[in-house]
């Protein structure tokens, strides 16, 4: 399979209810173009009394997943370690043109170093030498002594909003390898 050990080709449909009548569902690899090029994405994480807390930040589609790193300390990280469920979002802030792309997952921590190491090459080259991390201890570093956990949400389901003329809204739906969906 592409992307590691994961099946990336979703179950794909459209919803009638919020689509156009001439509209048809988007492919996958449009939403994965959305993905690899936005510049910034909002992260949606639970607080361990239950209150939602959304972030920007950015991030890096690779391996089927999109990835994000946080320090360990802020709140981000610590909602993730109560509850690791996450929506990612990113798109344009247009209504009549464009695809946004809602992405829901679980969080699921890298510390492989050869991995980490490929996605620090990958920051830099998408945001430039600002963004360059070395790897320390199964985590990003940077020269200044601070550290990030790095996360990677690979999509359970995800949505396409088209905007325009038609509007539609398609559902991405992914299956592990024993066909159960995550």
């Amino acid at each position: 399979m592409a992307d590691g050990d994961r099946d990336t080709t979703p179950d794909t449909a459209l919803d009638p209810h919020y689509s156009g009548v001439d509209a048809t569902a988007r492919p996958w690899a449009e939403g994965v173009a959305v993905l690899e090029g936005a510049e910034l994405y909002w992260l949606s994480t639970v607080r361990p009394d239950g209150r939602p807390h959304v972030t920007p930040l950015i991030g890096l589609w690779a391996r089927g997943a999109l990835h994000f790193c946080t320090g360990p300390a802020e709140r981000k990280a610590r909602n993730l370690a109560a509850n690791p469920e996450v929506v990612l979002t990113t798109g344009v802030n247009r209504l009549d043109k464009g695809l946004d792309v809602v992405v829901e997952g679980r969080a699921v921590r890298v510390a492989d170093e050869e991995r980490l190491i490929a996605l620090a090459e990958g920051w830099e080259a998408k945001y430039g030498s600002d963004w360059h991390f070395g790897v320390t201890d199964g985590m990003f570093s940077n020269g200044a002594g601070g550290r990030a956990l790095v996360f990677a949400v690979a999509p359970r389901t995800a949505f396409g909003f088209a905007k325009g003329d038609p509007f539609g809204q398609t559902r991405w739906r992914f299956t592990d390898s024993g066909g159960a969906s995550r």
